[in-house]
Formats: structure tokens, sequence, C-alpha cells
């Protein structure tokens, strides 16, 4: 690597989109490091995401509802936040192990946790081995703040927005390909009896889709550990010209001790004022995200009689991979060129403020559904116009990465800052499954608001967010 991507890492004080910066050219990404890091970004989530389609349906057949459909979404909510509940008491200390000990052998650990997590989560016949098998995935995964960090160290601000935006593309593709499989290779021995007759098959019927996830872990695991170059800079090797020039590591006394400081430097002396409203935003993102992630899926899934649509697993997942895969072609081909045009801070607000049309189209899919008996095209219009509004709900993930990293306050405390960012939104992300699937249920059971009360409330904290977009910093900042 380059060793002066490193150097350029944005402070505090540094714009985030620096005055002429759009008319300058920009510095071309390591394409090679970025495609690794990327790599990994993509196995993750096609791991997560492949149990959506069907969790709900395992939570009923391990009959710990005593057949009650409507609390299906408390046990469901419990599962998905499991892994945020884990991540969240050892993310932070990742991300600092990694300003210690480098940032490749953290991303190796965690995607071993993940690859051995779901094996398990494939194998649990019992509500509390998936339990335990949710928590050792986030205990031993603090990957996605060590990700931001080094993409922060490979980037500096005239292509920062490239990098970033690859994060939610790949998270885009990982959450196309990961409900396909979850939708399709769950219960083998039911769509291809002959293939899958044998009795493991009948014990364990989830396991496959988990199996097949675990893979691709595995194969990103060995081109993280053949490929990939340290990021930190007093980790890496030396290279051979650095020493014939008689310079050790390309590192100077000043670089180290820096390193060294900023990792002995108390919490709370990176808590300003910058740091403190990106990561709130981030948090209040992460939390209405994830509780729209879990009731997606949740009210495609809900009997026609409660309110929902009534759909088979495998239809979820072709639901949730056609939303991945246009999310993730748009984030791809308009993410940077909009940043560009109308600036970090104004498409972060506009993004956020989608999220309310997005929870009126729940009750009006309802009402359309108990006026006209049937699933039509008037639904099937109006859950399409719901997935283009989250496209742009997405593009929010790629700008609050921007304005965190930018936060920090030396590129030394950039790991520091990045966790701290994950941990808050871990915490939110612990929050936001388990409050918004237990809402629906309550709501559905109770006939509060109709039944609506979910949407009503999490309205509410969009409004937040949407005032805590406001307190940002304008690009053109430059205290």
């Amino acid at each position: 690597m380059d060793a002066s991507h490193s150097s350029r890492v944005p402070s505090e004080t540094m714009p985030l989109i620096p005055e002429g910066a759009s008319k300058k050219s920009k510095t071309p990404l390591p394409k090679f490091q970025i495609g690794i890091l990327m790599t990994l970004r993509l196995v993750e989530p096609i791991a997560s995401m492949s149990i959506f389609p069907y969790i709900n349906q395992l939570i009923r057949e391990l009959d710990i509802t005593g057949g009650d459909d409507a609390a299906v979404g408390y046990y469901a909510g419990i599962i998905e936040s499991l892994f945020f509940v884990a991540q969240t008491l050892t993310v932070l200390r990742w991300s600092q192990l990694s300003d210690r000990i480098g940032r490749k052998p953290v991303l190796l650990v965690g995607l071993s946790g993940t690859c051995i997590s779901m094996l398990c989560f494939g194998l649990s016949t019992t509500f509390w081995g998936l339990v335990i098998s949710r928590c050792m995935c986030g205990v031993l995964n603090g990957n996605v703040s060590v990700m931001k960090t080094m993409v922060g160290e490979l980037t500096d601000p005239t292509n920062m927005a490239q990098g970033f935006a690859l994060f939610p593309v790949m998270w885009c593709i990982g959450g196309f390909v990961g409900p396909l499989i979850g939708g399709t290779l769950a219960r083998p021995q039911d769509n291809w009896p002959r293939l899958f007759a044998h009795p493991f098959w009948s014990k364990y019927p989830y396991f496959l889709p988990c199996a097949v996830s675990a893979c691709g872990i595995v194969i990103g695991f060995f081109i993280l550990l053949v490929f990939l170059e340290e990021t930190l800079s007093t980790k890496r090797r030396p290279k051979l010209t650095a020493t014939t020039l008689g310079i050790s590591n390309g590192i100077n006394s000043d670089d180290r001790e820096g390193v060294l400081q900023t990792s002995n430097m108390p919490m709370r002396s990176l808590l300003t004022p910058t740091v403190v409203v990106a990561i709130a935003n981030y948090a209040m993102l992460a939390l209405l995200d994830m509780a729209l992630m879990a009731l997606f899926p949740l009210f495609l899934s809900t009997p026609n009689y409660l309110g929902g649509l009534g759909f088979t697993p495998s239809r979820i997942g072709l639901w949730m991979a056609v939303l991945a895969i246009t999310n993730g072609i748009f984030q791809a081909l308009f993410f940077a060129k909009i940043v560009d045009w109308v600036g970090p801070k104004r498409l972060f607000c506009v993004s956020v403020s989608c999220f309310t049309p997005i929870m009126l189209m729940f009750p009006i899919m309802t009402w359309l559904l108990h006026t006209r008996g049937m699933v039509d095209h008037a639904i099937t219009f109006t859950l399409i116009s719901q997935l283009a509004l989250m496209i742009i709900w997405d593009m929010a993930y790629g700008t609050i990465f921007m304005f965190v990293t930018t936060s920090a306050p030396a590129k030394n405390s950039l790991g520091a800052v990045n966790g701290l960012g994950q941990t808050s939104a871990s915490m939110a992300r612990v929050v936001g499954p388990t409050f918004a699937t237990s809402l629906f249920a309550f709501s559905k059971e109770h006939n509060i608001l109709n039944g609506n009360a979910v949407y009503v409330v999490l309205i509410v904290l969009a409004g937040v967010l949407r005032w805590l977009a406001s307190q940002l910093p304008d690009e053109d900042r430059d205290e």
C-alpha cells in the first residue's frame, strides 16, 4: 500500500468535502486493497441476512409461542437483536485492539467467529441454541468498525465518497444473495426430497443455508489472509525502497509516538461535539434501519387476518433480493455522483426524510388487503414504491460513514472513533429489532390504533433523526 494514503486521513477541523475538491482531480482508489475489504464486507451480510426469510417460520416450528402467531415477533426480535447485544459489549475493544496489534489480525478473528457461529446456528434445535450461536457471532466480530477505519486510511477527502459508497453496495449485494440462499435452501428435504432424503436434513432443516454462507466466509478468510496488506502504520512491513533509502518502515518516531499517545488517550477526550453529533446520527439511523429490516419480513410473513401479506419464506427472500440488487446497482452508479452534486449533509437529510412515507406504506397495504381481499396489483405497486423509498433511505449510510470518519480529532484516533460509532450503532441495533417486532405484535394483539401503533412510534423517532441531521456540520465548514 502507498504510505501516502495513510497520512491523508482528515482531522476534525478538515472540511468534509473541501471547497473546490470536486473540481480537483480525484486520487485513484487503491482498487486491489479496497476490493479485498469489500469481499469481506460481502460475505458477512450474506451470512447475517440469510436467516431473515426463514427465522419467523423457524420460531413457529420450535413451538415456543404456544401456537400464537402474533407472538412470533417477540422471539424473532430477540434472535435478531442478540448479535448486536454481544457486539455492543466487545466492538470497541476490538477497535482499540486493532490500533495496537493491527487491523488484519482482528479481521481474521472476526471472520472465524462468524463462520463458527453460522454452523452452530444451523445445528441448533432449541431456542437457547439459537441464542448461544448469535451471541458467539457478536462477541467475536468487530470487523465493521475496523473495515471503516481501513477505508479511512486508504482514502483521502477527494475519493472518500467513492470508498464509503462501496459499503452499502456490498451490503446490498450480500442482502441480495443472503435472502436468496436462506429462502431457497431452507428445508431442502421439502424442495428436493430425492437429493436430501437423509434424516439429517429433517432434523436440521435450516443447516444447508447456514453451511453455504459459512463456505463463503471461509473463502473470504483465505483471501484476506493471503492478499490484504496492513494499514496500521506501526504494523506495516518495511518496503524494499524504504530499506534501500535507510528509512525504517517509512514510519518516523513522531508517527509512532502519536499512535502510542492516542492508544493511551482517555475516551472522554475523543467526545468532541463533532464526534458526538455524528455518532448520535449514526446510532439513530441504525435503530430505525434495523427496526425497518425486522418489520419488513415480519409484515410480509404475517397471516392475512392479522394485517400482513402472508408470504412464504421463498417469496420473502425473492422480494428482499430484488430490493438488495436494485439498491446495490443504484448505490454503485449514483451515490458518489449525488454526494458531489448535493453534498453529504443535504443528501443525508433527504434520505432520512424518506422513513416516514416508508412506514405509511405498511398500513396502506393492510387497508388495501382488507378492502380487496387479496394481494393484487395495487398492493404490489405499493410494495414496489416502498422499496424505491428504501433505496433512497439507504444512501444515509454512506454519508454518515463519511461524517463519522472525518470527525476524528486525529488520524491516530480513527480506530477508536469508529469503534465508538459502531458501539453506539450496535446498542441501537439491540433495541431496534426487539422494539419494533414486539411493538408490532403488541399493536396487533391489542388492536392499538387499529394495529398501527408501531408505525406511529417509529415515525416520531424519524422526526428526531431529522432534527439530529440538521445538527451535522456543513460541508464547507472550516473551523
